[in-house]
Formats: C-alpha cells, structure tokens, sequence
C-alpha cells in the first residue's frame, strides 16, 4: 500500500532520483524487509541492489569515482530507502557517516584511496567515536594512539558502532596527547584487515536488527602515519562537523520510516471495513491521519531545508542539523506508533510491518546524539546568536 509521489519544490533531477530510489527499494528491498528484521541478518539483497544502482555511497564526489550526490539527493535516497527498510538504509548513511571526515579533513592521497574504494564498492565505512564510557561525552574516550617512528600504534574499544564487521573502513578517533582534552585528539582510518582489529558478538537490539552493531577491539593497531586523517589533534573538530552534515541523514531516515509507515496505514484505513464502512470515512480516524500527514511533510521540509544548509556549509547547520533529526525522529516515533493505533490489535502483530516500523523508529531519536543532547545543542546555538534570519 502506498500514496503517490507527494509533489515538492525539487529540481527534475531531485525528483527522478526519488522515483528511481523508490523503484530499485519496492522491487528489490521492501521485499526482504520482514526477513531481514526476523532472521537478524544483513540486508545483502538491499546492498547489492544499492550498490549496483550506485546508491549505496552517492555522496562520494565524482572525482573520486563516485555519484556526486549532493546533500539533498543523498537526503532522497536515505529517505526512501528508509521508507522500505530502516535497516538497508544504514548502508548509504553510515557510508556516508564513515567517509565523511576523509572527505572533510583528509589528504588528497587518503581521498583518492579510500572514497575511491568506497565508490567502487570495495567495502563499506563505519565510525568510531563512542566508547563504553564515552557517550554524549565523547572527550572521555580512552582510546589511545601512540607514535611508534613511521606508525601510530592504536588501543582501546569502540562501542555502538554500526555496520561494525561488515564495513572494511574505520574511521576511528583516538587521543594522541591527554592533556589537550578534545585539542588532543586524531582521527584516523583502520582496515578491517589490519592485524589486532576485531569485532564483539552483535548487539540484540530493539529495532533495525539488519544493521549489525558491534564492539570494535583495538589491540597494538599499527598503521602507517599517512592514515591520519587531518592534522594532529584535529579528531575531535572533524568528527563534530561530520555529525553536523550527517544528522540530516538521521532526520532523513525519521521522515522515510514515517511516510512508509503513513503510507500503509492509510491503505489499511481505507480497506478495513468496521460498522458496514471503511474506518477511514470515521472522523475520529481522519484526524489522526492528517495530523500524522502534516507532521511528516514539517519534518520533511525541515530535513530538506537542512540538506540545502549542508551542502552550502552554512554557519547555521549546527542549528537546523540539530532541529532537523530531533524534530523528525520524534515525528518518526509519534507517527508510526499512531500507524500501529490504526490497525489495532493487527499493527501489535508482527504479520503487518507497522510494529517493526516503530521498533525501528526509536533509533533516530537516540544515535548520533540524544533528542536531549540535540536540544542542547540548539540552545547554544540560539544563545551564540548562530540561527539564520527570516
């Protein structure tokens, strides 16, 4: 069941990547979905399909062999693949998310070796930053990496980390010099296959159980010092303007979960007959669904309207990233728990694929920072003066 293409101020060119997103998830991901969700497994039909269709990486730049995507497009192709399936939509993201400091911070050399391998589908990216003590907090990390003549030789573990085990590229921040606090910490890239990295048995998890989120080891990692990415003590600067690009990419998935999830209740309103009618000719229902409807086109336009700020690099993205995944992932939430209330006692079964759609819903409001660490985030923005004029 779906509703057509709402209809958006987007270029012809937005517009005809929506349509091929949606053609490649309905024919090639959708399916798959309650499987991937049941058997806990990696959504391999999704990033094949993805990755054959140029979608899994479509922000890589061109030059470096990938789609050239730019901010909003890569927005799309979340939101849609979201809208099928939240877990398959982790591909393009957390790629994006894994990438995005070389692409930021790197030199030229790491840029062309590595987004190159990720364009050409050689592995995908992940991002370690969080630690079992190191949240929200994300200076505490413990992580170490230490000088040893031509190598950094790296230590500690990495927790939460999406795609941990499948991706072949890690972006790994570590602290070079403790005294500096956040000014004392690096990034770095780490391959899957350098000797001492190992992964933690998969987390059993609430919802998107087709993206597998591991514990990532690092014992004596020795790697060559030109895979540092950026300066020395530049980690921690790198890694927060990474989240500002790529909390837009969260608020995308919210919107997508949310329309899929809208979407199905409305065919359902509009087939399950009650009281010789359609529930959906009952007031009651009707305000419900428009309420959610309206919802998610506000989150949706503030997560394109933040896509825009993005790829301009506006001083504001802090702000509008911040808005823009703390409003949509509570939109998410609220929607497709009303979309289980429409179908009742069916949504509460896992033989209609709302309640999944709420179990994986709850995600957004939580990784790549808190809604709670989101509305911080704003309030010094607000307070810094750093919003832009209407």
């Amino acid at each position: 069941m779906s509703s057509d293409f709402p209809m958006y101020a987007l270029s012809e060119e937005h517009q005809a990547i929506r349509e091929a997103v949606r053609a490649v998830c309905d024919a090639k991901v959708a399916p798959y979905a309650t499987a991937v969700d049941e058997e806990a497994r990696y959504p391999q039909e999704a990033s094949d399909a993805l990755q054959a269709a140029d979608f899994h990486a479509p922000h890589v730049p061109e030059e470096y062999g990938g789609a050239g995507a730019d901010a909003l497009a890569t927005v799309i192709v979340i939101e849609e693949v979201a809208r099928a399936c939240v877990s398959s939509s982790l591909i393009p993201a957390v790629n994006k998310l894994g990438s995005l400091p070389v692409q930021i911070s790197g030199s030229e050399e790491l840029k062309k070796k590595y987004l190159g391998k990720l364009a050409a589908g050689d592995g995908g990216f992940s991002y370690c930053l969080s630690e079992p003590d190191a949240g929200s907090d994300a200076v505490s990390m413990k992580t170490r990496a230490v000088r040893d003549g031509d190598d950094w030789v790296l230590n500690g573990v990495k927790r939460w980390i999406t795609n941990a085990g499948v991706s072949e590229y890690y972006t790994v921040m570590a602290v070079t010099d403790p005294e500096k606090r956040s000014k004392g910490i690096s990034a770095f890239v780490v391959e899957k296959s350098d000797e001492g990295v190992s992964f933690g048995a998969p987390e059993k998890k609430l919802g998107i159980k087709g993206s597998p989120t591991r514990e990532v080891y690092l014992d004596n990692v020795r790697i060559p010092a030109d895979r540092m990415i950026g300066a020395e003590g530049t980690g921690f600067e790198t890694a927060m303007k990474t989240l500002d690009h790529t909390r837009v990419t969260i608020a995308a998935q919210a919107v997508g979960v949310a329309q899929g999830a809208l979407d199905y209740a409305l065919g359902y309103a509009k087939e399950r007959q009650q009281f010789g009618k359609p529930i959906a000719d009952f007031q009651g229902l009707q305000f419900l669904l428009a309420d959610m409807g309206m919802k998610v086109e506000a989150a949706r336009q503030m997560t394109y309207a933040a896509a825009g700020r993005s790829e301009r690099g506006d001083k504001d993205l802090t702000f509008f990233g911040a808005a823009a995944k703390c409003f949509a992932s509570d939109v998410a939430m609220e929607v497709t728990t009303n979309a289980v209330q429409v179908l009742g006692g069916y949504g509460y079964t896992r033989e209609y694929p709302v309640e999944r759609m709420m179990r994986d819903a709850k995600i957004t409001q939580i990784y790549e920072g808190t809604n709670q660490v989101q509305r911080i985030v704003m309030a010094r923005q607000l307070l810094a003066g750093i919003q832009s004029e209407l």
